[in-house]
Formats: structure tokens, C-alpha cells, sequence
């Protein structure tokens, strides 16, 4: 067995903004990160457009074009921050987690600014920002279209500083939580096919996103939810998974992200009659209202038969006013990816793009300080030991519908504050004479029980057909819009699906190296958590933000102005119930409206 003070699994953004925060504030602290990829492959790195923070360097002029703000009197502010995020979440978001984001965007853009970070200037040298949709004012702070990666780099590289260290392609089978105690997790060595049990007083999970469940996504392939099926597998909740985003602009058939910074540059769609259709669903915003509204708009071109293509199954963004010289300094990943992968120059023609499911508002509960919380007799109750950050968990900062820009916020944001609170919760262990809490001995039994199973299975079904299967019916059924006999029919194709896993074969029955295996540990949390989106969307009986319900088109504040928490019953399916949304000891600093753009 394997021990740590601390043990990190995923490592991402959340995951390292997490270990830097504890080496700094318990020095001593014994951390690990384990990561199923090497860190600079995480998905963090493919974020594009940029990072908010309302800093007030650019503003609007008389004509709706950003320009340089000035630095004495800036127009943009925390509270008009908090204000568009709580709006764009739908009103359904908590509203003391989204002011804590927000409240420290500004000094967490800075403290990444001297780690490192080479984001985009202003002429006058301070860091340029530029318009994203949903935001009242130009507060994306970016490193061309490259920012993730940028972020992702530079942490790396505190990451190295403090010499933390780092068990890469490390696969984590299991979590160990017992009496609400958090033990560590079980973890095969993909390299090797060794399996251990990390023993820590803490575990952090930072595992990133679950958009792999659909057939077009902008996620990574790394992005199979694994750590919110491991919580979820030791009785822990996850909380509203029905809501799944879905970005505008992914380019068509491949679902790679075309950054909303190229719309933020002056970039416009058009539908197959060259018009630009936005005029018809906010007329406000046009291009730059949020992601749901968007999506939903270029859903409604295609079903009326204004898409453009020979199916007429895409619309167009066009950036050809752009030019080449400012396509090359600001948006040079998307322009090389439409060139790439579709053969298409953005500089002559408009790119082919269609939704693709993005960003996952659901995830394991935490308080607004990472730590995971459990609902017992309607009460939020601390796992002892366990905490998330990131796009894992679930501190609804995003409620129904998350900002573009506020993901990467809330990456660094709750990665530094999880990371304090654990220093904090060393340091009161070390302070009271407690010590590691002990790792049960069916720990490691269970997981190496697991492998030997699968790898013994002589079925006759493939997992990569039923992986296909899953992702090609989740985005039918419960994609951009939903209605109810679809959603039922997926549920019984999830279980049907479900079935079919008991018999399938592997080709390769070795240990090192075993990617097949890793494949298969991934499908069968794939099939869990989706099971989760389709029973909460299912039950959830209104229209709020990326939730659209065709046979609900309203949004219902009356009946569902609350989480859902999906428990794993006693048949492995999952048990829905509710719970309030969070405000400030002051109630609600914004009370819910319409959302118009």
C-alpha cells in the first residue's frame, strides 16, 4: 500500500492550481497527483477563447466595439460579473459560490499574469480581453486562441517547482469512503497492470468533465467521467445531471471546438440562405448570447430547412471580414483545426459547425470551499477527507448554463481554495495527533476482483459497438432538445446496453499496457453516469437553460427551482431527489427574471 498526506487524481487545472496551494500553505504536506494521462495532455489544455475576470481594461464604444478602457474609472465590476453569470446559469446556479467567483476572477487573473501566463496585451500593456457571449462587458482575458494551454503549461511548471509528485498514466479504479470517511483510492498502473491502494488523509478529485457520453463532442477522449462514477459508486449523490452543454460552434461531424472568442472577434453565423439568423432569437446579443440560446437557434435553422450543406444538417461561421493578418495573431488553432480536419480556409470560406456537447454543469456536491458534501435527512453532510474542484465537481457555479470563459475561472478559483482548505485540514489533523484513517482490507481485493473478471469474460459482444451505440443515442435522445418518449426510449437503450456489457470479450487478456481494458473500465462509467443525464432530464419538467424540454418550453420557478441529487440505489439505478439552491446568508442578491438578449 501506498500512503500520502494528500493524493490528487486528475491533473488539470483544478487538480494542480490544488497541489500548488497546499505546498504552499502546509510546506511538509506529502502530495501526489495521479493522472491517467500525462499532465500537459489534460483536457484543460484544448480550452480555447479565454478566462474571465471583470478587470475593465476594454470596454464598449458608442458602436458596440471593444476598446481600451480607461484604468482610472473601468466600466466592469464583480457584481455585473455575477450578475451575467447568475442570469446565464438560469437562475438556478448558488449564488454564494458564483459571488465568491467572481469576487476573486480579478485577483486570480494576476497571480496567474506573474506565474507566468503570456496572455494577449493591450497596446498599453495590460492584458487585453475581448467579448464572449453572455458577458455584459469584454472580460475574456486570453493567450490567443490557445489559453487553456497556456494556463495548463505555466502550472505545470509550479508544478515541477515544488517538486510534487506525479503518477502518470495511472488509471484510479475506485474510491475508499467508509463511517463518511474518505480512505484513498485504488489505482492500476497501466504501464505495468500492478494495482495498489493509495492511502491518504486527504483525496482531491479534479477528473474533469463526462462530454465522451456523446457521439459529437468537443471533449477528449480522456473525458469519460471517472471520477464523479467513482463517488457515485460509494453512495455519494451527483447533482444536476441533466444539465449538458452544448457549444454552438463545433466543427461539423468532428465536434471540435471552434472557439467562441472567434465569434467574440467579430465572427457571425449564417444558415444556408446566407442570412444571419440570429436576428430571430436574440437580437440583443446576436451571436454573442449564451451557449444555450445559440445551440438552440441553430437546432431551429436546421428543422426549418435553412441549413446550409447538400443535407442541410449544418449553418456556417464565417470570419472572412476578419481577415488573415487578425485570423493569425488571434485565432490561429481554429483556423489551422477548419484547415486540418475539413480542408476548408477560413480565410476564404465560411467553416461548417454544428453543437457539440461541451461542458458538463453536473458533478459531485461541494460547498464553496471544496469540500464534498453527501444530503442526509435533508442536510448537507461533509465527507470527511474528500474534496473536488472543477469541472467533477458540482459548487453550481454554473447552474443550468455555464458562461463561456467560467470555466477556466472556476478551475483556478475553487483549484486554489480546495487546495487552502486542505492545507487547513492537514494542519488541524497534525495539530489534534490524528492520523491516517484506516484503508479497509476488501479495498484492494474489490479492485484487483473487478480486473480479473472483466479480463476472464468470453462474450460475444464488442465494447467499442456498444460505446458507439451509447454516444450515437445519447446525442439523438438527449441532446439539445428533449422530449420525453426519447428520453424514455433511452433510458431502456442504457439498459439494454447495460446488459449487453456482462457479455462482452476482450482480445487482450495481458496486464502491461492493457488500453483495451482501460477502454472497457471507461464504457462501463459512461453507461452508469448517462443513465443519471437521462433519469434527472426525464423528471425535470420545464425548460432552464441547456435543459430544453419541447413538451415544457418554460422555465418553472414554482416547481423546479432546485437541484436534483441522483443516489445509486439498491438495483444500481439511480434514485432521484431534491434539494434547495444555495444563496448567501443574505438571500438571493438577485432575484429570478426572464432572460432576454
Amino acid at each position: 500500500m501506498i500512503t500520502h498526506d494528500v493524493i490528487i487524481v486528475g491533473s488539470g487545472l483544478a487538480g494542480m492550481r490544488c497541489a500548488v496551494e497546499i505546498r504552499r500553505k502546509a510546506p511538509q504536506a506529502d502530495i501526489a497527483i495521479v493522472s491517467k494521462i500525462y499532465p500537459t495532455r489534460s483536457h484543460s489544455g484544448a480550452a480555447q477563447g479565454g478566462i474571465a475576470a471583470p478587470l475593465g481594461n476594454v470596454r464598449y464604444d458608442e458602436n458596440q466595439m471593444p476598446v481600451p478602457d480607461s484604468e482610472e474609472n473601468p466600466q466592469d465590476n464583480w457584481q455585473i460579473h455575477m450578475y451575467d453569470t447568475v442570469k446565464g446559469a438560469d437562475f438556478i446556479g448558488d449564488q454564494d459560490a458564483i459571488e465568491i467567483l467572481c469576487r476573486e476572477a480579478a485577483p486570480t487573473i494576476y497571480e496567474l499574469e506573474h506565474m507566468g501566463v503570456p496572455f494577449s496585451r493591450l497596446p498599453d500593456g495590460r492584458i487585453a480581453q475581448r467579448p464572449f457571449g453572455g458577458h455584459a462587458n469584454p472580460r475574456a482575458c486570453y493567450a490567443a486562441d490557445r489559453t487553456g494551454h497556456a494556463l495548463l503549461h505555466t502550472l505545470y511548471g509550479e508544478l515541477v517547482r515544488y517538486d510534487i509528485k506525479v503518477y502518470p498514466e495511472s488509471y484510479m479504479l475506485g474510491l475508499v469512503v467508509e463511517d463518511n470517511i474518505c480512505r484513498g483510492i485504488t489505482v492500476m498502473d497501466i504501464r505495468t497492470g500492478q494495482i495498489e491502494t493509495i492511502q491518504a488523509k486527504a483525496t482531491m478529485f479534479g477528473t474533469g468533465g463526462y462530454g465522451r457520453a456523446f457521439k459529437i463532442t468537443s471533449n477528449a477522449f480522456s473525458s469519460t467521467g471517472d471520477g464523479i462514477t467513482a463517488a457515485y459508486r460509494v453512495g455519494l449523490p451527483l447533482e444536476d445531471m441533466e444539465f449538458v452543454q452544448f457549444h454552438p460552434t463545433g466543427l461539423f461531424s468532428h465536434g471540435i471546438l471552434l472557439s467562441e472568442g472567434a465569434r467574440g472577434e467579430g465572427g457571425y453565423l449564417l444558415n444556408g440562405l446566407g442570412e444571419r439568423f440570429m436576428t430571430r432569437y436574440a437580437p440583443g446579443r446576436m451571436e454573442l448570447a449564451p451557449r444555450d440560446v445559440v445551440s438552440r437557434a441553430i437546432y431551429a435553422e436546421i428543422e426549418a430547412g435553412r441549413g446550409a450543406g447538400p443535407n442541410a444538417d449544418y449553418v456556417l461561421l464565417d470570419l472572412r471580414h476578419l481577415g488573415k493578418k487578425k485570423l493569425d495573431e488571434r485565432l490561429p488553432q481554429i483556423t489551422e483545426l477548419a484547415r486540418d480536419y475539413l480542408g476548408i480556409d477560413p480565410v476564404t470560406e465560411p467553416v461548417p459547425i454544428q453543437p457539440t456537447a461541451h461542458y458538463s454543469m453536473g458533478g459531485i456536491p461541494t460547498d464553496a470551499d471544496g469540500r464534498v458534501v453527501t444530503t442526509i435527512d435533508g442536510q448537507d453532510t461533509v465527507i470527511v477527507g474528500f474534496f473536488a474542484a472543477g469541472e467533477c465537481a458540482c459548487a453550481s457555479v454554473h447552474g443550468a448554463n455555464r458562461l463561456g470563459t467560467n470555466s477556466l475561472l472556476e478551475a483556478t478559483v475553487f483549484g486554489r481554495r480546495t487546495g487552502q482548505t486542505i492545507a487547513n485540514f492537514l494542519l488541524g489533523e497534525a495539530r489534534d495527533g490524528r492520523g491516517l484513517a484506516p484503508m479497509p482490507a476488501y479495498a484492494l481485493k474489490q479492485a484487483e476482483d473487478e480486473v480479473a473478471e472483466l479480463l476472464s469474460r468470453r462474450g460475444s459482444e464488442n465494447h467499442a459497438d456498444i460505446r458507439k451505440e451509447l454516444q450515437a443515442t445519447m446525442f439523438g435522445n438527449a441532446g439539445v432538445f428533449r422530449q420525453p418518449d426519447k428520453l424514455t426510449q433511452q433510458l431502456g437503450i442504457i439498459n439494454d446496453l447495460r446488459e449487453r456489457f456482462q457479455r462482452i470479450s476482450l482480445d487482450d487478456r495481458g496486464r502491461k499496457y492493457n488500453t483495451e481494458l482501460v477502454d472497457v473500465l471507461e464504457l462501463s462509467h459512461l453507461l452508469e453516469f448517462s443513465e443519471c443525464i437521462v433519469a434527472g432530464a426525464l423528471a425535470r419538467e420545464e425548460s432552464r437553460g441547456a435543459h430544453a424540454r419541447r413538451d415544457f418550453p418554460k422555465r418553472d420557478d414554482a416547481k423546479w427551482m432546485k437541484h436534483t441529487l441522483a443516489f445509486r440505489g439498491a438495483d444500481g439505478r439511480p434514485q432521484l431527489t431534491y434539494k434547495p439552491v444555495r444563496y448567501g446568508p443574505e438571500g438571493p442578491r438577485f432575484q429570478p427574471e426572464e432572460r432576454k438578449y
